[in-house]
């Protein structure tokens, strides 16, 4: 089995948990409420904008035998850069304070996920950042080829607030593929089991974001109620 579908089974009880999480199961059906689709925009831009100083981080750290993969990192790095821009352009189009999402704080998963990739490269080693890559690209194919249309007619927004969403969907599966054939081309059994623990880790504070958003049922609800 290659390493790319060793990742796979060794992360599945992850993969799950995280689809299993209420609020994704109303995403992918389309039933997600204004205020559920600002709050996962709002925790997205605060990981997002690390996305290109975690990757810099990462490649400056890659020894010289995986000078393959820091060639990679410097084309991932172009052509991520700016993506957290296309959020706050989405949250205003959504009627949403992009200057109070700037300049505040991610919920605590967030925090501690952003936290933890910055130590694994710092401290240990900093290939184990695919890991994130593993989970935030596969997520977002998913939202955004099963979720986004459905979610922009329910809430009739226009197109403009679902420029990083629906961006993502073509964009990561294209990611994707390279991602698949880059892991496969890691031998190292150290490097993989840094990208194996990478992925449960995040796949776990990823979870416990979503879980933290509001669901559509309870926000009618609290409206219905004021």
């Amino acid at each position: 089995m290659n390493f790319f579908d060793q990742l796979q089974a060794a992360t599945a009880e992850e993969r799950q948990a995280l689809f299993s999480v209420p609020v994704i199961r109303e995403a992918l059906a389309g039933e997600v409420s204004l205020d559920s689709y600002r709050a996962f925009l709002t925790q997205a831009y605060y990981h997002v904008r690390h996305t290109v100083p975690l990757m810099m981080a990462c490649g400056a750290r890659l020894p010289s035998r995986l000078e393959w993969l820091r060639g990679a990192v410097c084309e991932y790095i172009e052509e991520e850069y700016g993506h957290e821009k296309w959020i706050l352009n989405d949250i205003r189009a959504c009627g949403g304070d992009a200057d109070e999402v700037r300049d505040g704080q991610p919920a605590q998963p967030i925090e501690l996920m952003v936290s933890f990739l910055y130590d694994l490269i710092a401290r240990g080693n900093p290939v184990g950042l695919f890991g994130m890559v593993n989970v935030l690209e596969g997520t977002s194919i998913a939202l955004a080829t099963q979720a986004a249309n459905t979610i922009q007619q329910r809430l009739e927004l226009p197109a403009s607030a679902f420029s990083y969403l629906s961006s993502h969907g073509a964009l990561d599966i294209d990611h994707m593929d390279t991602y698949r054939s880059l892991m496969n081309q890691l031998e190292d059994p150290e490097d993989q089991q840094a990208v194996i623990h990478a992925s449960k880790v995040v796949y776990h504070l990823y979870t416990e974001m979503f879980r933290g958003l509001p669901r559509a049922g309870a926000t009618e609800v609290r409206h219905a109620a004021v």
